[in-house]
């Protein structure tokens, strides 16, 4: 699996690690950023679905 690095400001990064850890939404950090870039790009799909830029599945 790739690695990614990047920068992220404080705040971003703040709130994102209170949905984070024991009994919270996501079990670790690189969990969080995954299902973001997940929902993001099913987002991205649905747009270019709509805008006659990708045929359906």
């Amino acid at each position: 699996m790739p690695k990614v690095s990047l920068d992220i400001p404080k705040e971003l990064f703040d709130d994102i690690k209170l949905h984070v850890g024991d009994d919270k939404k996501f079990v670790s950090l690189a969990d969080a950023i995954r299902t973001a870039c997940r929902k993001m790009l099913d987002q991205l799909d649905s747009i270019d679905l709509r805008h006659g830029r990708r045929e359906s599945s």
